[in-house]
């Protein structure tokens, strides 16, 4: 399924993707594109997420993911999928833990770990990194868990 919507630019990009961790404010509803009011759900759609933090990627150093999620499978599961939608490798020695986690993943330093996790946010959060201060240095989430499941990426 191909988006109608408009392609974004770097400064569009930043400011969907900020404006939608300001959205999901509450701890319960973060990572969730069902917080979004109905008259929104177009410009915070899947596809538009989807692009506008590929985007910024592209146009920062590397990123740094954060994973909140209700247990192992389900942050292993983000963790394959955000990576391969953003270029990494993802990690496959992590050990699971019976329980809600979270989940590190610099790939820069191969620091990777997961954690037993005790609060209630479930995401995503990407941390855009820059070696320059006029750089991308910004995070951004909780994104949606699940934001690039069943995503096929045109690696042309």
């Amino acid at each position: 399924m191909t988006s109608s919507l408009p392609v974004l630019n770097i400064s569009e990009a930043k400011k969907l993707l900020k404006r939608y961790s300001l959205l999901n404010d509450s701890p319960a509803d973060r990572g969730s594109i069902e917080t979004i009011k109905e008259s929104d759900s177009e410009l915070y759609s899947y596809d538009r997420l989807r692009q506008a933090l590929q985007l910024v990627a592209q146009n920062s150093e590397y990123q740094i993911l954060g994973i909140c999620a209700k247990n192992a499978e389900e942050g292993l599961t983000a963790l394959r999928e955000y990576c391969q939608a953003l270029g990494y490798e993802p990690p496959r020695d992590l050990e699971s833990i019976a329980s809600a986690v979270y989940i590190k993943f610099n790939p820069t330093i191969d620091l990777r770990y997961m954690s037993a996790y005790e609060g209630r946010e479930r995401g995503v959060l990407v941390s855009c990194q820059s070696p320059n201060s006029d750089g991308i240095n910004e995070m951004y989430g909780h994104l949606p868990i699940d934001l690039f499941s069943n995503f096929t990426q045109d690696k042309t």
